[in-house]
Protein backbone atom coordinates (compact mmCIF):
# COMPACT_ATOMS: atom_id res chain seq x y z
CA UNK A 1 0.00 0.00 0.00
CA UNK A 2 1.46 3.61 -0.90
CA UNK A 3 -0.15 6.76 -0.76
CA UNK A 4 0.64 10.40 -0.36
CA UNK A 5 -0.05 13.39 2.47
CA UNK A 6 -0.31 16.44 0.71
CA UNK A 7 1.17 19.42 2.45
CA UNK A 8 4.24 20.37 4.44
CA UNK A 9 5.84 16.78 6.26
CA UNK A 10 5.83 17.46 10.19
CA UNK A 11 6.73 15.46 13.08
CA UNK A 12 5.34 14.30 16.18
CA UNK A 13 5.52 16.96 18.82
CA UNK A 14 6.01 16.07 22.67
CA UNK A 15 2.88 15.82 25.10
CA UNK A 16 2.19 19.08 26.68
CA UNK A 17 0.90 19.29 30.27
CA UNK A 18 -2.05 21.52 31.35
CA UNK A 19 -1.31 22.76 34.88
CA UNK A 20 -4.95 23.98 35.42
CA UNK A 21 -6.72 20.82 34.25
CA UNK A 22 -4.22 18.81 35.20
CA UNK A 23 -3.72 16.62 31.91
CA UNK A 24 -1.68 15.79 29.83
CA UNK A 25 -2.29 16.09 25.65
CA UNK A 26 -1.19 15.71 22.24
CA UNK A 27 -0.79 19.28 21.22
CA UNK A 28 -3.60 20.38 18.58
CA UNK A 29 -1.04 20.75 15.31
CA UNK A 30 -0.52 16.67 15.96
CA UNK A 31 -3.14 15.45 16.28
CA UNK A 32 -4.79 17.17 13.15
CA UNK A 33 -1.96 16.24 11.16
CA UNK A 34 -2.64 12.61 12.52
CA UNK A 35 -5.82 12.83 11.54
CA UNK A 36 -5.29 14.29 7.78
CA UNK A 37 -3.00 11.28 8.32
CA UNK A 38 -5.19 8.47 8.98
CA UNK A 39 -8.18 10.15 6.55
CA UNK A 40 -5.56 9.82 3.45
CA UNK A 41 -4.68 6.25 3.98
CA UNK A 42 -8.50 5.09 4.43
CA UNK A 43 -9.43 7.18 1.26
CA UNK A 44 -6.55 5.45 -0.63
CA UNK A 45 -8.52 1.87 0.42
CA UNK A 46 -5.90 1.11 2.85
CA UNK A 47 -7.30 -1.43 5.70
CA UNK A 48 -6.16 -3.24 8.58
CA UNK A 49 -3.37 -5.51 8.02
CA UNK A 50 -3.22 -8.36 9.92
CA UNK A 51 -2.82 -8.38 13.96
CA UNK A 52 0.52 -10.38 13.60
CA UNK A 53 2.01 -9.76 10.68
CA UNK A 54 4.76 -7.97 10.64
CA UNK A 55 5.36 -4.92 9.22
CA UNK A 56 7.88 -2.60 6.86
CA UNK A 57 7.38 0.66 6.49
CA UNK A 58 9.11 3.35 3.92
CA UNK A 59 8.67 7.43 4.41
CA UNK A 60 9.57 9.67 2.19
CA UNK A 61 9.33 13.51 3.53
CA UNK A 62 9.22 16.10 0.82
CA UNK A 63 10.35 19.44 1.36
CA UNK A 64 10.03 22.60 -0.48
CA UNK A 65 13.57 23.70 -1.15
CA UNK A 66 14.03 27.68 -0.88
CA UNK A 67 15.34 29.44 -4.28
CA UNK A 68 18.21 30.92 -2.16
CA UNK A 69 19.02 27.69 -0.29
CA UNK A 70 22.23 26.36 -1.05
CA UNK A 71 21.49 22.90 0.85
CA UNK A 72 22.11 19.45 -0.99
CA UNK A 73 19.71 17.98 1.45
CA UNK A 74 17.28 19.21 3.27
CA UNK A 75 18.75 19.21 6.68
CA UNK A 76 16.40 21.02 8.29
CA UNK A 77 13.31 20.22 11.01
CA UNK A 78 11.38 17.98 11.59
CA UNK A 79 14.04 15.43 12.44
CA UNK A 80 13.63 12.29 10.10
CA UNK A 81 12.23 9.97 13.66
CA UNK A 82 9.96 12.23 14.58
CA UNK A 83 7.85 11.79 10.93
CA UNK A 84 8.19 8.68 11.26
CA UNK A 85 6.54 8.76 14.44
CA UNK A 86 3.94 10.77 13.64
CA UNK A 87 2.83 8.83 10.35
CA UNK A 88 3.08 5.17 12.41
CA UNK A 89 1.46 6.51 15.45
CA UNK A 90 -1.63 7.96 13.41
CA UNK A 91 -1.72 4.70 11.75
CA UNK A 92 -2.31 2.49 14.89
CA UNK A 93 -5.21 0.96 14.91
CA UNK A 94 -6.16 1.93 11.28
CA UNK A 95 -3.31 -0.37 9.35
CA UNK A 96 -2.02 -2.18 12.15
CA UNK A 97 -3.36 -3.11 15.97
CA UNK A 98 0.08 -1.53 17.20
CA UNK A 99 3.26 -0.25 15.66
CA UNK A 100 5.25 -2.86 17.59
CA UNK A 101 4.18 -4.86 14.81
CA UNK A 102 6.69 -2.43 12.52
CA UNK A 103 9.93 -4.39 12.04
CA UNK A 104 11.78 -2.14 9.62
CA UNK A 105 10.85 1.56 9.07
CA UNK A 106 13.13 3.98 6.87
CA UNK A 107 12.62 7.40 6.60
CA UNK A 108 14.05 10.18 4.01
CA UNK A 109 14.26 13.69 3.61
CA UNK A 110 14.22 15.10 0.14
CA UNK A 111 13.75 17.76 -1.68
CA UNK A 112 10.05 18.21 -3.49
CA UNK A 113 11.18 18.31 -7.12
CA UNK A 114 7.75 18.92 -8.67
CA UNK A 115 7.30 21.86 -6.03
CA UNK A 116 4.55 20.13 -4.09
CA UNK A 117 5.42 19.76 -0.32
CA UNK A 118 4.25 15.78 0.84
CA UNK A 119 5.06 12.79 2.77
CA UNK A 120 5.00 9.40 0.88
CA UNK A 121 4.31 6.20 2.68
CA UNK A 122 4.36 2.73 1.73
CA UNK A 123 3.24 -0.07 3.80
CA UNK A 124 3.86 -3.49 4.03
CA UNK A 125 3.81 -6.83 4.90
CA UNK A 126 7.18 -8.30 5.54
CA UNK A 127 7.36 -11.98 3.62
CA UNK A 128 8.37 -14.29 6.49
CA UNK A 129 9.26 -11.60 8.85
CA UNK A 130 12.43 -11.18 6.84
CA UNK A 131 13.94 -7.98 5.93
Amino acid sequence: MIFTVIGKPQGKARPRFDGRRGIIYTPKNTSDYEKQIRRTYIAAGGCMLSETAPIKVTIIAQYLKAKSSRKVQPTLKPDWDNVGKAVCDALNGIAYKDDSQIIQAEVYKIWALDGVPKVVVKIEVAEDGNI
